[in-house]
């Protein structure tokens, strides 16, 4: 496909979600933007959601010569400056938000010229689709990644589908800390990781080395940051590169989460990255390592003791070990800018593969909102694949997400942020759907405000690390991450592709909740409390966050703020009770 394919899809992607966040106010498909003005065809979706046609925009302003002057658009960069007047934004919001846009298009260019289409796809090991992913639906500039090269871009993102070697560290105790589940020794993790001839080896490039805590860094870090930033501590021996580690790692789409390609039974790995992606900066707060191992001992010990999480098959991958690093001076200081302070350290991950049976496959759950070459969807493809109907094949799919995920927030007040890449789908050798994967717990784990007796003592009872909220506020994360962020977008490719209305499939979400309530009439007062059938939701613009963050440096990681109200697309629709019994 073209740069100019590629663009005006950007365009059209970029319109549909400004103004389904209202951050525009278009009248009859026309947006007035002071010198300019733009027409475009669109239709409306599932919350409220514009859903502008790729190739229908024009654009209308003044010429040289005083006269209008109307030409097909594709350039979603001189829209945010026509439009940067009406939106609010600064000169430096504007150059930001351009330099994300740019390296979005540039990835999706990359994306698009070695693009397969879906009968390869459908095939695929999880580790290997994740490179064809085209990332968030909802965040325009998905891919903005400030601080990669345009080399950085082509060796080291998920669309590279290029294995890297990870270096391993020493860092002198007392700098780093090293924390695990109760049945992980330090000595045990890295054991593990390097394999014996490997760690032999390291440990021979150290006159003491359980004098050290050792971790993996990712490589670039290494070179733009650690080098750098931490040069007094390399120079002193207080850090030592060991070198490579002994296997290949892929990145998963959040980048800085690797997976271990060589010896899939090995931990997956999360990396800091001192680079800008999808409003933040990539780095892992000390809390996060610090709580990691705690709060999945915590939650397992929930997960494998609770019969409907059992009976449902859903895995918990949890992470499990992990290092902490402190910078010596920042990380006291007042007021530091929080991409400073998280610069090194690892979390270790649990493997997806050991959770398998055989025959069953797996694939994150971003693989259904995926196109091809082609334009036709993946999902369409693991359809045909299992040799069922398109409602039959959806009623399996929404049954392994929504149940689990509903247990969780009803019986325990817990919830997780279910976007595409923190979920993945395992199916039966047959292609249905069975059950979910959950993964990515610390830091987007949330408990409610009010206590629960099911959850027993939890482990944060003298330093918070698990965030309380208010029932509302809990149930938003399954709104805006799978209702908003994948049911939406997904409801819309197979209406496209007339496999399935969008209203059926809302009708048959609506269903699945209506029979958690049949079900589990003892949590009567929290169905009521999320309200998750309710006439509309609260919306939290993600673009919009974006752009009102701007690109200042901050020591905290800012909240989205909430913007209006959304409609609820199962408010209107009658539900479909599932066939599959709880």
């Amino acid at each position: 496909m073209s740069w100019n394919h590629c663009s005006s899809q950007l365009l059209a992607k970029l319109i549909s979600q400004f103004c389904t966040e209202e951050l525009l106010q278009p009248v009859d498909d026309r947006l007035e933007l002071g010198a300019a003005t733009y027409t475009f065809s669109s239709s409306r979706g599932a919350v409220g959601s514009w859903r502008v046609v790729p190739g229908s925009v024009r654009r209308t302003a003044t010429g040289i010569l005083g006269n209008d002057e109307s030409e097909v658009a594709t350039d979603p960069v001189q829209f945010l400056v026509d439009a940067a007047e009406v939106l609010g934004l600064s000169g430096s919001t504007v150059a930001g938000y351009v330099a994300e846009l740019s390296s979005t298009l540039a990835a999706d260019v990359r994306l698009s010229g070695d693009a397969v289409v879906n009968a390869d796809l459908v095939g695929l090991h999880h580790t290997q689709l994740e490179g064809h992913l085209a990332g968030h639906p909802l965040l325009v500039a998905n891919k903005g990644r400030l601080g990669f090269s345009a080399a950085d871009s082509a060796r080291y993102t998920p669309e590279a589908r290029t294995p890297l070697r990870l270096v391993w560290l020493a860092v002198r105790r007392g700098l780093a800390e090293f924390r695990g589940t109760p049945d992980l020794s330090e000595h045990a993790v890295v054991a593990r990781e390097l394999g014996s001839g490997a760690l032999e080896e390291l440990r021979c490039r150290l006159d003491d080395p359980d004098a050290y805590v050792w971790l993996p860094c990712h490589p670039w870090q290494l070179d733009h940051v650690v080098r750098t930033q931490w040069a007094r501590e390399l120079a002193t021996g207080e850090i030592v590169v060991l070198g490579d580690g002994p296997d290949d790692y892929l990145p998963t789409q959040s980048i800085r989460t690797m997976v271990n390609v060589s010896q899939p039974l090995r931990y997956q790995v999360k990396l800091p990255l001192k680079i800008l992606n999808t409003s933040v900066y990539r780095g892992i707060p000390e809390h996060c390592t610090l709580a990691a191992p705690m709060v999945t001992q915590w939650l397992r010990g929930l997960w494998y003791r609770d019969e409907v999480l059992g009976r449902l098959g859903t895995e918990l991958l949890g992470e499990v070990a992990s290092v902490t690093v402190r910078h010596p001076q920042l990380s006291a200081a007042p007021g530091i800018p929080y991409q400073w302070t998280e610069t090194l350290g690892c979390i270790w991950r649990d493997p997806l593969e050991p959770r398998l049976k055989p025959g069953e496959s797996a694939w994150a759950l971003a693989a259904v909102l995926h196109q091809d070459a082609a334009g036709e969807p993946l999902v369409a493809a693991m359809i045909a694949r299992s040799g069922v109907q398109a409602a039959a094949w959806v009623a399996d799919l929404l049954a392994g997400l929504m149940r689990p995920l509903l247990h969780l927030l009803h019986h325990y007040g817990i919830t997780v942020n279910p976007h595409g890449e923190n979920l993945a789908v395992i199916c039966a050798p047959d292609g249905l759907p069975v059950r979910i994967v959950v993964k990515d717990l610390v830091d987007d784990l949330n408990v409610s405000t009010e206590p629960i007796v099911a959850r027993g003592i939890e482990p944060d009872s003298h330093h918070r690390v698990l965030p309380r909220k208010p029932w509302h506020v809990l149930r938003q994360y399954l709104v805006d991450a799978l209702f908003l962020g994948v049911l939406a977008p997904l409801g819309d490719l197979l209406e496209d592709a007339e496999l399935l209305s969008a209203d059926k499939l809302w009708s048959m979400v609506r269903g699945e909740i209506e029979l958690y309530a049949a079900e589990h009439p003892q949590y009567a007062d929290r169905l009521e409390a999320t309200g998750l059938l309710g006439e509309t939701f609260a919306r939290y613009p993600l673009n919009g966050y974006r752009l009102t963050s701007g690109y200042a440096d901050l020591d905290t990681r800012p909240p989205v703020p909430t913007t209006g109200r959304m409609p609820n697309p199962m408010f209107s629709v009658t539900g479909i009770p599932p066939a599959r019994p709880w």
